[in-house]
């Protein structure tokens, strides 16, 4: 596998092997980092990390990292950079190239991040769009390995809007790797039609079964992973709780739903998560629309043994270090 050079935009570019390949790079630097053995591959290189969208996780995980890897690196938040304000996209993509040894993009569109890489002499790596999250799916897919020894055959329910990054890569990652992805949503909320199709054409090759289902009760039959994420998601106006959450009510993760699923059925959720009211929109979306004990979670699914979110999170810095020693 020599990926030295690739950008990492999203799963679709990358064959299940290079995937794979990845994954196994992942478990050999966690290895490495809980055995305390140095593992500098990318001494001496830097890295601008370009955060037009807050985050605890992606910030985190890139900063540590690329430190593990002996690597530098720059945080540009929202404010920091001039991205798109007073220098175009593809300046800052060459302007940077010539500073750096990698961009990190975490924003809006999946057109911006492409266009950094279209102009950029470096690797350029998706830390999120509206469209596509790659590095949170490798993350997913190494703990969905370390919890079941395998992704073959592997049944994924993702519940609740599969329109966005998340169901949309799901989609995409279960379908490389030869498992069962079920999208659980209220029509309309499907992921769209033409990303669907070239699932399923990955599908015949790898061996991957795929199905849209509205009903909780049937798509949760023989589930060995349930995962959802917030129903609302960053940048869209807060009108839309209240458009949403009466079409999202009956795909909350909880204990009734939780019970379709196999009794060994994990949760899994990309963070962050409105299971209780301890934060400041979790309280107020909870009072103003009559919930409790969370919303797209019940904190009891959240905080029981089947959780293996906090697995989960740690594994995007073992990942993302991953793609980074590949690709740098």
């Amino acid at each position: 596998m020599n990926l030295k050079g690739h950008d990492f935009l999203k799963l679709l570019d990358y064959t299940p092997a290079e995937i794979e390949g990845l994954l196994d790079l992942a478990a050999d630097l966690k290895r490495k980092k809980k055995e305390g053995i140095p593992h500098r591959l990318c001494e001496g290189k830097n890295i601008a990390l370009i955060f037009e969208k807050t985050s605890t996780r992606t910030r985190c995980a890139f900063e540590v990292a690329a430190s593990d890897l002996g690597m530098g690196s720059t945080y540009l938040g929202p404010t920091g950079s001039q991205i798109g304000v007073k220098e175009s996209i593809a300046d800052t993509a060459r302007v940077l190239s010539g500073m750096y040894d990698a961009i990190e993009y975490r924003g809006f569109g999946q057109e911006i991040v492409q266009e950094l890489a279209d102009y950029a002499e470096i690797p350029v790596i998706n830390g999120l769009t509206n469209e596509y999250h790659p590095t949170q799916i490798l993350a997913d897919l190494l703990t969905i390995r370390e919890h079941f020894k395998t992704l073959k055959g592997i049944k994924l329910v993702y519940m609740g809007d599969a329109r966005y990054n998340m169901g949309r890569s799901l989609l995409i990652g279960c379908a490389k790797m030869g498992m069962q992805f079920t999208a659980c949503a209220p029509e309309g909320y499907m992921p769209p039609q033409d990303l669907i199709e070239t699932a399923e054409k990955i599908a015949e090759e790898t061996g991957a079964v795929l199905s849209f289902d509205p009903s909780p009760e049937s798509a949760l039959r023989d589930a060995d992973v349930v995962y959802t994420d917030i129903w609302v998601s960053m940048g869209e106006p807060e009108a839309e709780w209240e458009k949403r959450i009466p079409l999202m009510k009956p795909y909350q993760v909880n204990a009734a739903n939780m019970a379709f699923a196999k009794k060994t059925a994990v949760f899994m959720h990309c963070l962050p998560s409105y299971h209780d009211e301890k934060t400041e929109i979790g309280r107020k979306v909870s009072e103003k629309f009559g919930l409790q004990n969370g919303i797209e979670v019940t904190d009891e699914v959240f905080e029981s043994p089947a959780s293996i979110v906090f697995e989960e999170a740690e594994n995007r810095m073992h990942t993302i270090k991953a793609v980074l020693a590949a690709t740098v």
